[in-house]
């Protein structure tokens, strides 16, 4: 299966079967590995996600390279390469010209008609090339690529609106404003997925696929270990791991994790620098990292449901 012609199709399998498919962040080898062996150990679909970041920091062949590499050698895992946090035209095309099958445009920082017009745009390209498009509406707030929302400006997603957005635009997946929030500092106390919220959306949109952006739950014990090991990341919070299950079996076909991934890495490879001061083989703090994100990626897929969703 590999790279999927057809993304539309897992995502709706996902939707019709009450499963999220985890969408993980791709910036470096050792993630990309970890995240495909916590997948096909636990035999579930995958989205890869680049970010403009991403690929700006890595190069987009040389990841879209280690990604085909990785579906070669786990050809039993189908993957959606997606394009996240697209800002404009430009960036989605250049993403569907290098391979991806799957781009977001996020138009959510603008108006509602600008947002129409721009995703509209995009849906009309990427349609033609046979990739599928992911639109927002509403804002979550925090920082994610080129976008910054102040709590106060955040504005969850009106379902009346989502319904007129959708048919003006025909995009095929929709991420939502549900409560949740980009970046590691998410909330003053866990935070809860808006699931009355997320329910309505779901009554109004039959046949659309959701996506839940902000979805990191930052898990205390590697925030724990950040901070025994010389880092500072007091306060960091997530979305409780019980409301996006819930979520997930209520429309929600696409969980965004990116943060956990930096958490882990970071957790780790602090730990290797002070309890082993004097190494300096990248393999020593780089290996121990990718096996505790694996670890942490296979919990994830457990909270997704989306554990031996594999067909065929």
């Amino acid at each position: 299966m590999a790279i999927v012609k057809n993304p539309l199709e897992l995502m709706m399998d996902a939707y019709e079967n009450g499963y999220a498919i985890g969408a993980f962040n791709v910036n470096n080898m050792e993630i990309s590995q970890a995240i495909l062996g916590a997948h096909a150990a636990k035999n579930a679909p995958l989205i890869l996600q680049l970010s403009s970041g991403a690929r700006k920091y890595a190069n987009t062949k040389m990841l879209m390279d280690i990604i085909y590499s990785l579906a070669d050698q786990y050809p039993q895992i189908p993957i959606i390469v997606h394009q996240d946090h697209g800002a404009d035209l430009e960036t989605c095309v250049s993403a569907i010209e290098a391979g991806f099958n799957s781009v977001m445009i996020d138009a959510s920082h603008y108006d509602f008609a600008e947002n129409v017009r721009i995703t509209k745009e995009v849906v009309d390209f990427a349609h033609a090339k046979g990739v599928i498009v992911e639109a927002e509406l509403g804002k979550l707030g925090g920082i994610e690529e080129h976008v910054s929302v102040d709590e106060k400006d955040a504005r969850l997603t009106d379902p009346a609106e989502a319904v007129d957005f959708k048919a003006q635009t025909g995009c095929d997946t929709l991420a939502c404003a549900i409560g949740t929030s980009h970046g590691a500092y998410k909330f003053q106390s866990d935070g809860k997925v808006d699931i009355p919220r997320v329910q309505k959306l779901t009554e109004v949109l039959p046949g659309v696929p959701l996506v839940m952006h902000g979805s990191s739950s930052v898990p205390q014990e590697y925030v724990k270990i950040v901070n025994k090991y010389g880092g500072d990341l007091a306060g960091a919070r997530g979305v409780l791991e019980e409301t996006i299950k819930e979520a997930s079996k209520l429309g929600i076909s696409k969980v965004n994790i990116d943060t956990d991934l930096r958490l882990v890495m970071t957790a780790m490879i602090r730990k290797v620098f002070i309890e082993s001061p004097k190494e300096f083989d990248p393999r020593k703090y780089l290996g121990p990292a990718r096996d505790e994100i694996q670890k942490m990626v296979e919990h994830k897929i457990d909270v997704l449901g989306s554990g031996g969703k594999i067909r065929g």
